[in-house]
């Protein structure tokens, strides 16, 4: 399910199976503990690991799991490509996201991993 690396003394974890969807806050938990457990509070996961609701900002979910990353004090990238998403206020969320130091929306692996190997 997680794939650790250690890059800068940090140790990044990354949700390489396709087949896990983050749907509620329970799932995102299990990966923060999983990653946790492992020393590990920097994650990489991918657009298809996000229930689509979580694009939808009226659905609250984006708020709910995004609220334990900083919480239980992790840094997020979500690789993927944004910019078929045609709402205004998702595109304002990423843009101020990814302004902030702890969660990152990027189109590629090497900038997920770049984000999170900053200290």
């Amino acid at each position: 399910m997680l794939k650790y690396q250690t890059i800068n003394n940090l140790v990044i974890s990354e949700l390489t199976d396709d087949g896990i969807v983050i749907s509620e806050v329970a799932d995102a938990l299990d990966l923060l503990g999983d990653a946790g457990v492992n020393n590990s509070n920097r994650l990489i996961i991918r657009e298809s690991n996000l229930n689509p609701d979580f694009f939808k900002l009226y659905s609250g979910l984006a708020g709910e799991i995004l609220q334990k990353f900083s919480t239980y004090d992790f840094k997020l990238s979500v690789i993927g490509d944004f910019s078929k998403f045609s709402s205004k206020n998702l595109q304002d969320f990423i843009r101020k996201s990814n302004r902030g130091n702890r969660i990152f929306f990027v189109s590629n692996y090497e900038d997920a991993v770049g984000m999170l190997a900053k200290k």
